[in-house]
């Protein structure tokens, strides 16, 4: 007897019986179906979330040729962009990378107190470049920018478009950066900077290779992150307790002794 003529024979209740499980049993089925997909995309997204972490502080851009410095840098390999009189008896090391979010907060709150005290010839600041967003999320934004700072510097207007770098940044998530067009506009927004030598300097990458180098020598410093600023040798991003106030009082007892 077929299957369609033995569930024919069936009383009304013993049909919805059989009609139960065929009910059941596939919607036995559709769960392992979906266990297995949700299985199959938690593995997808750990395996990217792997990728990212390993990637951590790696810049995957073009970064070939030759290792131009931008003029004026100094310090071991001619890493550091210095801003403030050399003659200047305490020293701000910062490491810092143009689509970080956090370097930006500190760039808000110390920005005042630093450009007080380099003025004043007593406070001179190291900065050094990092692409440590690049690799976390991918994109090319922390490298073109320093590229862009690199070549603002060898016209002797890094200060300036350094703070216009942050004060424009955007969301970390968004590589606005990684356009040569939109860091050539907002050199628009420093006298004298967007000229021809620094559209050509931008554009093809000039100090893309010194970057890279900037970067490799932040992941082989051991640093915890960006920002990192140390003063006179000492990280003090870490002392909870420091405030621009502290910061200004140190560098003034430093001036003094």
């Amino acid at each position: 007897m077929s299957e369609k003529n033995r569930v024919g024979k069936l009383s009304a209740r013993e049909r919805l019986a059989v009609e139960r499980e065929k009910q059941k049993s596939a919607e036995k089925r559709r769960k392992v179906l979906i266990v297995g997909a949700s299985i199959v995309a938690v593995l997808g997204i750990a395996a990217g979330i792997g990728v990212v972490a390993a990637n951590a502080g790696k810049d995957g851009g073009d970064s070939a040729g030759p290792v131009v410095a931008p003029s004026g840098a100094n310090g071991k390999d001619a890493l550091a962009i210095p801003v403030g009189k050399e003659s200047a008896k305490s020293t701000l090391t910062v490491w810092e990378d143009f689509r970080c979010p956090a370097c930006k907060s500190f760039e808000t709150a110390y920005r005042s107190v630093i450009h007080e005290l380099t003025g004043a010839g007593k406070l001179k600041v190291e900065y050094h470049l990092a692409t440590l967003i690049d690799g976390n999320l991918r994109g090319s934004g922390s490298r073109k920018a320093a590229n862009a700072a690199a070549c603002a510097q060898d016209v002797g207007k890094f200060p300036a478009y350094h703070d216009v770098l942050y004060e424009n940044q955007p969301q970390e998530t968004v590589d606005a950066y990684a356009k040569e067009a939109k860091l050539i506009e907002l050199a628009g927004k420093v006298d004298g900077l967007d000229t021809p030598a620094f559209r050509v300097c931008v554009e093809n990458g000039t100090h893309n290779a010194w970057v890279k180098k900037s970067a490799e020598a932040f992941s082989s410093g051991g640093f915890g992150g960006t920002p990192t600023v140390l003063f006179n040798g000492k990280n003090i991003y870490q002392d909870q307790s420091m405030t621009p106030a502290k910061l200004k009082q140190m560098v003034e007892d430093a001036d003094k002794g």
